[in-house]
């Protein structure tokens, strides 16, 4: 795939899922809810303005410069404090709107990261590297989702995997 239509398709991604969680914003009362949801589309909005500086450099100069991007999304540790700590004050209403717009947000994200890993295999060697960095940014988000979705759920499960067996106790 040429670059300028690669960009362009993940501009497309992108703002999508910007948009989802700025949906998830507005939609959501409780403000740990909100929080976790701005986060998101603070980010994703980081990555349309990457991505538009970079298509803009490609139109002007025919070349893009190697800027790395940065995520806001925290480690894998602070998530789980956090989760963990903003759990009890969720209420059930509030938890229902949450997991329905996090089980969006997270089917968005795997197909946001399909897309990047395709963009990997096909774009020119030297633009790789752009496109393996938001491969490795949205892996992340799909983990934070997940890891927010499992606990919310409180289904057992901890980053998909199950964290107990009744059946074998």
């Amino acid at each position: 795939m040429k670059l300028e239509a690669a960009i362009q398709s993940a501009l497309e991604f992108e703002n999508r899922i910007r948009d989802l969680y700025i949906e998830a914003v507005a939609r959501t009362d409780e403000p740990a809810g909100k929080k976790i949801f701005q986060t998101l589309a603070d980010d994703e909005q980081r990555h349309v303005d990457y991505l538009e500086n970079r298509l803009d450099e490609w139109q002007k100069r025919g070349k893009i410069s190697n800027e790395i991007l940065a995520s806001m999304v925290p480690d894998k540790a602070a998530i789980r404090k956090e989760a963990a700590a903003l759990q009890s004050k969720i209420s059930e209403d509030a938890r229902g709107l949450k997991q329905q717009m996090l089980s969006q947000a997270l089917a968005m994200e795997i197909e946001t990261s399909r897309f990047y890993k395709e963009m990997v295999d096909q774009v020119a060697s030297d633009h790789r590297a752009m496109f393996a960095r938001f491969l490795e940014i949205e892996d992340n988000h799909i983990e934070a989702v997940q890891f927010e979705l499992d606990h919310l759920s409180n289904t057992g499960f901890w980053y998909g995997f199950e964290e107990f067996d009744m059946e074998s106790v």
